[in-house]
């Protein structure tokens, strides 16, 4: 018999840094799926601080960031008394769980990393911990027992690192790791830059007109939009491959609307309605976010007790299976 407990509702974890405002990719591709994961499954979701730190950051800079994507996140749908929402750094066990991630990890394994070689090509001072990353990325998972990870294409590498760490700790030690599974992310996964579409909609790019951001001015939302890349032919299809501005602006409205993107391209034969129509359904999408953060801005300290809850809910889950791994490989009881 495994170690761990099996559970009878699926376990999900996930996490995004602090490291620039949210965006509507994310809230598309992922914050979405959470909100709607939190009414399922057992779902718990972190806002990774100590990530952030693999580059240098300003630290009032970082903690404002912190606090404004963690009300954000709230803002947008998730409910702190249905999921566990907490920031990364006030649950310990994450930080010491890394330690025997990285004991577990080979520094080949680390190396082969395709973003610690994108990231590390663009920096003038590479961290050690920016090369150790997936292993705190692994320790995030592993604490939790959990058995779904909703990944993009840009994760799904650290991912599968995650899964062969488990596997070897459990096969050197005992089961006392769930191996998690990734769980593909729905319809509006990958949201492109506007001005760029064949690139992902990124908050780390400089790209002022590609991308929106949950707290843009609805205003300006609306000429971003409407200034998008699109093509020369006039015909308004879902083709991401021959058409990607088009497809873009049609996964975008399929998105805020519920729909598919080729059900989104009926009916129109100009690109100019789509992107009207487009802006104001994201408009109409971001609105009720922006009011809801106002809100929950006007009353930070109510935003800090309910991350204390989600904090303390996560240690509740990550003590016991840091205390598993700690036995396993013989370190003496506290």
């Amino acid at each position: 018999m495994p170690g761990y407990a099996v559970a009878l509702v699926a376990r999900v974890f996930s996490g995004i840094q602090p490291s620039g405002a949210l965006h509507l990719g994310n809230l598309l591709g992922a914050v979405r799926n959470w909100v709607e994961d939190q009414h399922t499954d057992d779902s718990i979701f972190c806002v990774v601080d100590l990530h952030a730190l693999t580059v240098p950051q300003d630290p009032a800079t970082l903690r404002t960031a912190t606090v404004q994507l963690s009300q954000l996140l709230m803002a947008s749908g998730l409910d702190p008394a249905i999921c566990t929402l907490f920031v990364q750094s006030h649950v310990p066990e994450h930080a010491e769980l890394s330690w025997l991630m990285e004991c577990t990890v080979s520094f080949g394994e680390l190396r082969r990393m395709t973003q610690f070689k994108d990231k590390s090509d663009r920096s003038e001072f590479v961290s050690a911990a920016l090369f150790t990353y997936p292993a705190l990325m692994a320790a995030d998972i592993l604490l939790y027992d959990t058995d779904r990870v909703p990944v993009g294409d840009d994760q799904r590498q650290h991912l599968e690192l995650a899964r062969d760490i488990a596997g070897r700790f459990n096969g050197r030690y005992g089961d006392t790791f769930v191996v998690p599974e990734a769980a593909i992310p729905r319809a509006g996964a990958r949201v492109m830059d506007l001005q760029n579409p064949t690139a992902k909609m990124s908050k780390s790019l400089e790209s002022p007109l590609g991308t929106v951001y949950v707290l843009d001015e609805l205003r300006d939302i609306e000429r971003k939009i409407k200034r998008a890349v699109t093509d020369t032919d006039g015909e308004v299809r879902y083709d991401p491959s021959n058409k990607p501005g088009v497809s873009n602006l049609l996964s975008i409205l399929a998105a805020c609307t519920g729909r598919s993107p080729e059900e989104a391209a009926a009916g129109y034969s100009q690109y100019g309605p789509l992107k009207a129509d487009t802006a104001e359904a994201v408009v109409e999408t971001l609105r009720p976010i922006q009011s809801r953060y106002s809100e929950l801005a006007d009353d930070p300290a109510e935003s800090a007790r309910l991350l204390a809850i989600g904090a303390e809910r996560a240690r509740e889950v990550a003590g016991p299976v840091l205390d598993r791994a700690r036995a396993a490989v013989g370190l003496l009881p506290r």
